[in-house]
């Protein structure tokens, strides 16, 4: 856990330093998420759903290049871990 002192200026604003952004992946004109949590202040990083999907989607069209059997690769992942016992 990283943590971070910052303090509030006259209007009500802090900066999240720039370690913390490139970390999350979080760049000017990106919207962020703030909760409340028992007290506390969260911010995390909001991505748009549709820019996400897009995002996502480009990823895997250029690394898939066949169809993946998902039951056949969980079926095998336990019987690897069931043999090794």
């Amino acid at each position: 856990m990283i943590t971070v002192r910052k303090r509030v200026g006259p209007r009500g604003q802090i900066v999240i330093p720039k370690l913390l952004r490139d970390a999350l992946g979080i760049g000017p004109g990106d919207d962020v998420l703030i909760e409340v949590r028992g007290g506390e202040i969260v911010i995390r990083p909001g991505k748009d759903p549709e820019k996400f999907l897009e995002e996502f989607c480009g990823v895997v069209r250029n690394k898939l290049r066949e169809r993946v059997d998902l039951e056949r690769m969980i079926e095998e992942e336990v019987e690897e871990r069931f043999a090794l016992r």
